[in-house]
């Protein structure tokens, strides 16, 4: 487990812990440049959160080695894993390693696969353009509330299919902010802190359970609609309308896949279960892919070249008609854009694991029970594998000069038995809300150079956009 020879020597502690809260305070004030700077104190470098020792892997080839190469000694697990489970549940995200999380990946997995995806492409298309539609010329907006609400209402109606009333929408929006700003409050202050009776931690768990209630409510709408759409015929040949899957059919959803999945010894899914996963898989939807876009955006407005090539690609697919699921694959120059987005503002920062044994990592003992933290953003930043990285370079991922950057140097999705299930949902929602906008509009900055700022994602601290309608 350590590319070094000799003894174990104790992994070096980074400077400026203060008592009783360790680097808590510097996670909490500046968490970016905090991490970035560990980097200069070795490859595993030890902090304090509270009195807790947590150590933080700042190499990829390190990293790869708690995803991959050693993944049964670093099990899913940590503060932030603790702080997400309490509304996550026990979905995929946050679930123990073992036998049910294989379970749970078994019984997803048939929801994210490409052909599946694709049933639900176009109406996904139509609901973007309504929505985009409905922009006021020349009116500055919140580019990232915009696309937070546009990837949830685009994933809602593929996960649960159409007619959700519209307040379950509203109201999951207004909550996750809130219940994310929780979480990470959570994670980087001391355990007891976060058990006492203060009026944010009960303002916390109150939001938590609005959301579960709001899911419920979303689960109850989606069993009515398959339950109204009534069996389909098996015999049916496969392009009959009257016979459609649920999936398949104007008003079915991605999620009648976990609904109707059954395991041969456990059978299906409980109901708690059930909302675990869905709470998983929004929450996923609206902080990832959201924070992505509305970057993209702001990098797209501050680079006319690159907006040139976006539309000079997208009319050679499409010509003068709107998009459509199969133009998708001929958008490779976008695809670039939006992994260029990816790496250099997340999604994620902050990923721990938990050991299960004492461990010598990169020629560190480490006890059991310790958490390992590594930070996706620090090594999509790291300057030994991308050349310039603070510059937004698309072209970093054409083929032949992508082939330098190592699997653990890109982790917007993971890596290891761990990795993102919902990636190639991601992508099709991405290049799907990128590409409808791009056909109609034209973004404008209208607020000062957004800071990213560490939530659970990397988002911009203030964003505003005035969109103009794209000339013909």
């Amino acid at each position: 487990m350590s590319p070094l020879s000799g003894s174990p020597t104790a992994a070096p502690t980074a400077p400026g812990r203060l008592p009783l809260i360790g680097h808590a305070h510097q996670l909490a004030r500046r968490p970016l440049d905090f991490m970035d700077s560990l980097r200069r104190q070795g490859r595993v470098v030890r902090i304090l959160l509270g009195p807790t020792p947590a150590y933080v892997v700042t190499d990829p080839a390190v990293t790869r080695t708690v995803l991959v190469t050693d993944v049964d000694a670093f099990a899913k697990g940590g503060k932030i894993i603790d702080a997400l489970r309490v509304f996550f549940g026990d979905g995929l995200a946050t679930i123990a390693d073992g036998d049910l999380h294989m379970k749970h990946r078994r019984l997803i997995q048939p929801m994210f696969n490409r052909a599946h995806i694709a049933t639900r492409g176009d109406v996904m298309i139509d609901h973007v353009r309504t929505a985009t539609a409905a922009w006021t010329p020349g009116g500055a907006r919140d580019t990232y509330a915009d696309m937070n609400d546009l990837t949830l209402s685009t994933f809602l109606v593929a996960l649960f299919g159409s007619g959700l009333p519209t307040h379950v929408q509203a109201e999951f929006t207004g909550l996750m902010p809130a219940i994310m700003r929780g979480t990470i409050r959570q994670t980087i202050l001391p355990g007891w802190v976060t058990r006492l009776p203060l009026p944010a931690n009960r303002a916390h768990a109150h939001r938590v359970a609005r959301l579960r209630a709001l899911i419920d409510q979303a689960i109850d709408h989606h069993r009515a609609q398959l339950s109204a759409s009534g069996p389909a015929d098996a015999e049916a040949p496969a392009a009959c309308p009257a016979h459609q899957s649920a999936e398949e059919a104007p008003g079915g959803g991605l999620f009648s896949t976990l609904l109707t999945a059954d395991d041969p010894v456990t059978g299906p899914l409980s109901h708690q279960q059930l909302q675990d996963e869905a709470i998983t898989l929004l929450t996923g939807a609206i902080e990832t892919t959201g924070t992505t876009l509305a970057w993209t955006l702001y990098e797209i407005s501050r680079n006319p070249d690159i907006e040139k090539r976006l539309h000079a690609e997208l009319e050679a697919a499409c010509g003068d008609r709107p998009l459509t699921q199969q133009d998708l694959t001929s958008l490779p120059y976008m695809r670039r854009v939006l992994k260029e987005a990816m790496r250099m503002y997340g999604p994620a920062w902050l990923v721990t694991r938990t050991t299960t044994r004492p461990v010598t990592l990169d020629g560190h003992p480490i006890p059991k029970g310790a958490d390992v933290v590594y930070s996706p953003y620090i090594h999509q930043h790291d300057p030994e594998v991308y050349g310039d990285p603070g510059i937004f370079d698309p072209d970093r991922w054409e083929p032949e000069r992508a082939k330098g950057v190592g699997r653990s140097s890109f982790l917007a999705f993971g890596d290891g038995r761990r990795k993102c299930i919902g990636e190639e949902f991601a992508w099709t929602e991405l290049l799907i809300i990128l590409a409808t906008v791009l056909q109609s509009w034209r973004l404008n900055l209208a607020s000062a150079p957004p800071r990213p700022q560490a939530i659970v994602t990397v988002k911009p601290d203030n964003l505003s956009m005035t969109p103009h309608p794209r000339a013909a």
